[in-house]
């Protein structure tokens, strides 16, 4: 899959030093992943969960959230935010 955009993870971790290591581990791995549908991106992310046309990622130990849109037709995942635990209960992102 091509990861849009490594920039926001790489802004994210620069604030949240803890989060790095979980979240180079999920671009590693949405990077080399061939996902055609959900059920495969939770083959990969068994916790990722499908919220509208978005899907949310458990990041850190459930201490982070991803949420990204996955166009498997196009074989790209745009990252659209990444959130501390508080910030995704808020629900502010679902209006972006």
């Amino acid at each position: 899959m091509h990861i849009l955009s490594r920039k926001m993870l790489r802004e994210f971790w620069a604030a949240h030093p803890d989060a790095e290591a979980s979240l180079r581990g999920w671009h590693k791995t949405a990077k080399a992943a061939a996902w055609g549908s959900s059920a495969a991106v939770r083959r990969d992310f068994p916790s990722a969960d499908q919220v509208g046309t978005r899907t949310v990622f458990n990041i850190g130990g459930n201490k982070y959230r991803l949420i990204a849109v996955i166009h498997f037709d196009r074989g790209r995942v745009y990252v659209r935010h990444v959130l501390t635990h508080a910030e995704y209960d808020r629900g502010r992102w679902k209006d972006k």
